[in-house]
């Protein structure tokens, strides 16, 4: 498709929708039916997680990763950029894997 592959994760996920164009691929690239290509064009679901605290290990790093430094980086975005919002649509994300070192010294 030529997208990231977290845009399309967030696409699935309802908390992205996509042209008809690119619905029409994704659905033909999953071997879905057209129904499923119509519901990916309408306006998104944000903020559909659950309020209480992840207990998938994963996301709940990332709660917690918002937990520690979500003020922080809320302070130093005000104070670089002025009073306002950072944008979740036009946010990037790039997903590499990084060895640990406290890992590879361990071996």
């Amino acid at each position: 498709m030529g997208r990231d592959e977290v845009w399309i994760a967030a696409v699935i996920y309802r908390q992205a929708s996509t042209s008809a164009e690119e619905a029409n691929k994704l659905v033909s690239a999953l071997g879905l039916g057209p129904d499923v290509a119509e519901v990916l064009t309408e306006p998104p679901v944000k903020g559909s997680l659950d309020p209480t605290v992840p207990t998938d290990p994963l996301i709940y790093r990332f709660y917690e990763v918002m937990q520690v430094y979500g003020m922080p980086l809320k302070a130093v975005i005000h104070e670089k950029f002025g009073d306002g919002i950072m944008s979740a649509i036009d946010f990037t994300l790039d997903v590499e894997k990084e060895s640990d070192p406290k890992e590879i010294a361990s071996k």
